[in-house]
């Protein structure tokens, strides 16, 4: 089977797997290469798959799964890739916390162009 998980920006991942294993909202399952075709949207959480009999991690936000012929085709916002579930850890904990502070900034930035914004339309009466 052919996996390729596409960010908005790029491709993240394009290669060849055994197996891929999701989460939906209903709970996980597992897609092998005679899998029937199907769609289903995903929940934030880890995605294994395995090639060459060694598996990867994939964490990732809320997405698209698709099984279509050979090929599975995940849609997501965000993924962090790892083969080791600790160090996955970290670094999703890492990525949340840079997040976290851009998000802070913006609504700073918001919160000011909004306030200057009314400032000007009150100067306008």
């Amino acid at each position: 089977m052919k996996l390729k998980v596409m960010l908005p920006t790029r491709v993240f991942i394009d290669q060849d797997v055994n197996k891929v294993v999701a989460e939906a909202q209903n709970g996980s399952f597992c897609i092998l290469p005679k899998h029937i075709d199907f769609v289903s949207a995903l929940v934030p959480g880890i995605l294994l798959f395995e090639s060459d009999n060694e598996e990867e991690f994939l964490a990732i936000d809320e997405g698209i799964l698709v099984k279509w012929g050979s090929d599975v085709l995940v849609s997501t916002r965000n993924a962090v890739r790892s083969i080791d579930l600790g160090q996955l850890k970290q670094t999703v904990e890492e990525e949340f916390r840079i997040l976290d502070e851009r998000e802070k900034k913006s609504r700073s930035v918001i919160a000011r162009l909004e306030a200057d914004f009314a400032k000007r339309i009150l100067e306008l009466d």
